[in-house]
């Protein structure tokens, strides 16, 4: 029988003492999941967008086939939605399973795998539908203003900012990108909206 390892993860955006309880609070929950606090790997103050991440560059060089890698949810595990995807892939490739208490998911069971790839589905749609609602509005601005997009500038609307959130909250795209589409310089939205806070509560 193999090793059941926990990983957690938090962000570099809390403060240090919020950070420290969150991270704590993962562990807690993995450990009263059954998994031995020894196996229990922590990221504290890695960003999610990081391709490097210590602890769980360890836990990967450590998990073997037959083994199993649990998280309270699946952002603490894939950098992206792509990301994630690929990570179960290998995960199934080596024969380790991979589980995710918020979402109730676990690749170890023919009913898991199943749910995995539709969960995975659905955020693909989202991400996509969340990127041709921006665009038809985006559409419909330049229609409003005669063809052309208001020239960029420091001011940023309600409206600019719905739908970098929703951008940030619903698809990987980079801040440069998700500026361009809604029509500010990405120092502005940097001014204006937290990316990478919102995709960590999200």
């Amino acid at each position: 029988m193999g090793i059941t390892w926990g990983y957690a993860r938090v962000s570099t955006r809390k403060a240090k003492g919020r950070r420290q309880q969150h991270a704590d609070n993962q562990v807690q929950r993995l450990v009263e999941s059954g998994i031995d606090r020894d196996h229990v790997l922590v990221d504290d103050g890695v960003s999610g967008r990081k391709a490097s991440r210590p602890a769980w560059d360890e836990l990967w060089s450590q998990v073997r086939p037959g083994d199993k890698i649990v998280a309270t949810r699946m952002s603490r595990v894939g950098r992206s939605l792509e990301n994630l995807l690929a990570i179960v892939s290998e995960c199934d490739r080596r024969g380790i399973d991979i589980a995710f208490l918020d979402e109730q998911c676990d690749t170890s069971s023919a009913t898991g795998r199943l749910l995995f790839r539709i969960m995975a589905a659905v955020q693909a749609y989202q991400a996509e539908l969340t990127q041709e609602n921006v665009v038809d509005g985006l559409e419909r601005a330049r229609e409003r203003s005669g063809g052309t997009l208001p020239v960029r500038g420091p001011s940023f609307t309600a409206d600019q900012r719905k739908n970098a959130e929703e951008l940030a909250r619903k698809t990987d795209f980079s801040a440069a990108r998700i500026a361009e589409m809604v029509g500010v310089s990405r120092a502005t939205l940097y001014r204006h909206v937290d990316i990478a806070k919102i995709r960590e509560a999200s």
